[in-house]
């Protein structure tokens, strides 16, 4: 199994589509866990962003607006992984990408090859009606 990532202030904010100083404070106000790294500056434990995102971030949408104004016809939306569920065949990923959450159907076999587990960063890639799972060269 795949240690447990950390991210850094700048990485956590991009994850759950805020700005830093959204996360600092939230980081101040003790609703999201950190730790002190080496010169003082925050971490955030992979798996304790994940839950966060899945607990207090809300799915845009029904509003009727849509604030894309033009898309190519393959979407990547980084985030964090917040659940894997898997049974014999087939594995269920869901993945926060900012105020958005993702989820990827797919075999067991790659989930378990791609060694993912809530906390990891990740990319889900949208094509047609299939959610691709990627991982980023960074790991």
């Amino acid at each position: 199994m795949a240690p447990v990532p950390w991210y850094q202030i700048g990485q956590a904010a991009e994850l759950l589509g805020v700005s830093p100083d959204t996360v600092r404070r939230w980081a101040d106000s003790g609703r999201l866990p950190f730790r002190r790294a080496a010169g003082g500056r925050r971490e955030f434990e992979g798996k304790e962003l994940a839950g966060f995102a899945a607990a207090n971030l809300p799915e845009v949408g029904g509003s009727g607006q849509d604030p894309i104004v033009s898309r190519s016809a393959r979407n990547r939306f980084p985030g964090i992984i917040t659940k894997v569920v898997k049974d014999k065949v087939a594995a269920h990923v869901e993945i926060q990408a900012g105020p958005h959450r993702v989820v990827s159907l797919m075999t067991r076999e790659a989930a378990d090859e791609l060694g993912l587990a809530p906390g990891m960063m990740a990319v889900a890639s949208v094509k047609a009606t299939n959610v691709v799972v990627e991982l980023p060269a960074e790991r």
